[in-house]
């Protein structure tokens, strides 16, 4: 019988970061008699670049945090007014924000952890705001309105008085801890924390504020590739990393922020202290204001490196595939390159890349491809082996390097065919002749259908099925552009790849 073999490095644990990240997050709580405003910066759930930089990271240990914390926080969604009138799109998704916000709130029911409310920030009565709104009541949620201030965040004197902050609505809140969450950045988290922060000053109460982000890591050093990682997962923000200026001055030791934070920390201060009307600091340095302890959930210093490296790599090649399909800019493209250089990487140190490159090269060799298109695919196991894939007029080369693969894993000889003839004809057929799509060569989630009834009566097919949940965390470079299908299927199976970005064919809409 054929035995598996899987092997996942481990560089990070998660329950020894719960038990730091609780005691920071509740030690920060009574600091301010018990009333603190915890802005939750980052990805609350599905945090997959932490996964990807921090391997054994869970994906959801930000939900779990929540979920212990639980009798004490509730939590309030932050959404900018305007993201909604314009249809603002979140890229991992693909789903504008008023969806995003939706979204987000069944995510965190999923783990039982309700929504006290929902704040519009910058509101200015936009339609499909107001719409918005109304959604949101129907569906049992308080919506507060929190309106633009002029001169925000320069004027503090505006900012903090009754025609600042004042004229917001003050958002009822019960529990010790607010946690002030967003569907993506940009979305006001901040300005809602300050504001309850005024109201509660004006009402007697000594709450406070503080910063939930998980990325730079505070306590690595300034040039450790998971924080240069965060550069390259932020090219399009232009941020940087630097030692906080103020932390270094006031205590002589040496923490990593980033430029939007050390930029804003000054007018940060000053608000705070009108607020507090004393000159006594609550923080004396950006990073004072974090709670972070991700960097002591670290047990592998070597195993984050190397994984960081190669997601520095996957961002490179992210950004040139944008700028090739017309969606970035060739400033952040250079942007991610020099990222590159700064970490000590090329794109050829990702293991799957060379592989899936001598694959195309092969196919040209041998004269196969499909329409004078050579495509090749390349994914590497966790076991470490290199399972590489071509195209061909059914199949793209990212489908063949999947089948290949789960064939390799369930000890399925070459030569024996796990997709039906029969199945494979009739859904390019069905693509062909009566979709009238424009190529018959079936995308990774087509393939993934067919293989599901191939395995209806067919054993290697249905052990070949079962292997696909291994290849969830796997690597896989193809050298061509993927069509909508086969980036979705690859998302679905959880597989990190990256590509060329070539042309896989002369048509401007190839589906």
């Amino acid at each position: 019988m054929f035995k598996r073999v899987v092997t996942k490095k481990v560089s990070f644990d998660n329950e020894k970061y719960l038990r730091e990240q609780t005691k920071e997050i509740l030690g920060r709580v009574k600091k301010f008699d018990n009333k603190l405003y915890l802005e939750f910066g980052g990805k609350i759930c599905f945090d997959y670049h932490a996964a990807r930089v921090l391997p054994g990271y869970d994906p959801n240990v930000k939900m779990r945090l929540l979920e212990k914390l639980k009798k004490y926080a509730e939590i309030v969604v932050s959404v900018y007014a305007k993201d909604i009138e314009q249809g603002r799109v979140r890229g991992d998704y693909g789903i504008t924000y008023d969806l995003a916000t939706l979204k987000l709130i069944d995510d965190l029911k999923a783990w039982n952890l309700d929504v006290a409310s929902v704040v519009l920030t910058r509101f200015n009565n936009e339609p499909a705001a107001v719409k918005f709104k109304r959604r949101l009541e129907k569906l049992g949620l308080k919506v507060y309105k929190h309106l633009a201030i002029e001169g925000y965040p320069h004027d503090v004197e505006k900012i903090v008085s009754p025609n600042g902050y004042g004229k917001n609505e003050y958002i009822e809140t019960k529990k010790p801890l607010v946690v002030v969450t967003a569907p993506g950045p940009g979305s006001g988290k901040l300005a809602t924390c300050l504001s309850q922060f005024y109201h509660d000053h004006i009402k007697g109460i000594n709450s406070g504020y503080a910063k939930f982000e998980t990325f730079p890591i505070w306590n690595l050093p300034l040039n450790h590739p998971v924080n240069i990682a965060y550069e390259a997962a932020t090219v399009d923000l232009a941020d940087f990393n630097l030692i906080d200026p103020f932390h270094l001055e006031k205590y002589r030791k040496n923490t990593v922020n980033y430029n939007r934070d050390v930029d804003a920390f000054p007018i940060l201060r000053k608000i705070i202290h009108r607020i507090t009307d004393s000159a006594d600091s609550y923080y004396n340095s950006p990073t004072d204001m974090g709670v972070n302890r991700a960097g002591f959930g670290i047990i592998d210093d070597k195993g984050t490196r190397e994984a960081a490296k190669e997601e520095i790599i996957r961002r490179y090649f992210r950004h040139n595939l944008e700028f090739a399909t017309g969606a970035g800019t060739k400033e952040e493209l250079d942007r991610a390159a020099s990222i590159m250089d700064k970490a000590g990487v090329e794109v050829e140190n990702r293991k799957v890349v060379l592989p899936a490159r001598k694959a195309a090269g092969d196919c040209e060799k041998k004269g196969k491809g499909n329409k004078g298109y050579y495509c090749g695919a390349a994914i590497e196991l966790a076991g470490g082996e290199i399972i590489t894939g071509k195209n061909s007029p059914l199949m793209h080369a990212a489908s063949a390097a999947i089948i290949n693969a789960i064939k390799h894993l369930g000890g399925i000889k070459d030569d024996v065919h796990i997709l039906k003839p029969e199945v494979m004809e009739d859904l390019s057929n069905l693509r062909k002749h009566i979709l009238s799509m424009t190529s018959e060569s079936l995308t990774l989630d087509e393939i993934l259908v067919a293989l599901s009834i191939s395995a209806h009566s067919d054993k290697s097919a249905k052990k070949a099925l079962s292997m696909l949940k291994d290849l969830s965390g796997c690597e896989l470079h193809n050298t061509h552009l993927p069509p909508p299908g086969d980036e979705a299927g690859l998302r679905r199976l959880g597989i990190n790849f990256t590509t060329d970005a070539i042309p896989s064919s002369s048509l401007f809409f190839n589906y």
